[in-house]
């Protein structure tokens, strides 16, 4: 299966309204209450995806001066499918001057004989800000993950900002051991872009006294940037986490 989502939001007076809102596939795209100025738009996943072998694909474009908030009703799940091929699931974000974007999906399961291949892809203005959250949960109760790669790469300004590629799972030498999951099976992290962050940069900080049931990392990146990263035995742990380091940003 091949499909794709657009979601471009635009300025119109005090408002952000949303000119393009389409997707076919398993993308059933829904507008929800606004916030304030913010469009705010939820993601149904309306069939089983990615499978083995699928194409999936989300555009979504802030222009300028608009702020726009994405999220999923629910988990993605990958799965095997009727193929051992690895299926591909891609984002592309572009933020405009003056304009925000919020990328806040549900978790990705990696399931037992899954082949993922999932990418994120975000070029922003100088003066845009993005708020991204991300989830990855390793395996379903009682089973190990599939295969799974992810990549986020982030541009601003035309420059690179950030540059991640992770694999987990089988073939994926060490993905269990200290320097990735370390044993843990819900990984998530929490990317702050903001000019503000030129004026007042956070200092790196460690959160979590207990290894065993999780811990986060807060790290100032090369720019007006912020990355947490966090590790825990379930996604609420992962949450707690993830909320903490992001209250004292």
């Amino acid at each position: 299966m091949r499909a794709t989502a657009r979601i471009r939001a635009t300025r119109a007076g005090n408002t952000t309204v949303l000119p393009t809102l389409a997707g076919d596939g398993p993308f059933d795209l829904r507008r929800a209450r606004p916030h304030g100025d913010q469009a705010r738009v939820c993601i149904l996943g309306v069939m089983s995806a990615p499978l083995g072998g699928d194409r999936l694909r989300i555009e979504a474009t802030a222009e300028p001066g608009a702020h726009l908030h994405i999220t999923t009703a629910a988990a993605t799940i990958a799965l095997r499918g009727p193929t051992t091929a690895h299926a591909t699931y891609d984002v592309h974000l572009t933020v405009a001057e003056h304009a925000s974007l919020h990328w806040l999906p549900q978790p990705l399961i990696s399931a037992a004989r899954s082949n993922l291949r999932q990418s994120c892809t975000i070029d922003l203005a100088p003066t845009a800000r993005l708020l991204l959250r991300e989830q990855i949960v390793l395996g379903r109760a009682g089973e190990p993950p599939g295969r799974l790669a992810t990549r986020l790469t982030v541009h601003r300004d035309g420059r690179p900002l950030l540059d991640q590629h992770t694999m987990y799972g089988p073939e994926a030498p060490g993905w269990d051991g200290p320097a990735i999951a370390a044993g843990h099976r819900a990984i998530g992290q929490t990317l702050i872009i903001d000019p503000a962050l030129d004026r007042h940069p956070p200092q790196a900080r460690l959160l979590g006294d207990d290894p065993a049931t999780g811990q986060a990392v807060l790290t100032p990146l090369a720019g007006p940037a912020v990355l947490v990263t966090a590790l825990a035995p379930d996604t609420l742990q992962l949450d707690r986490l993830l909320e903490a380091a992001y209250a004292i940003r």
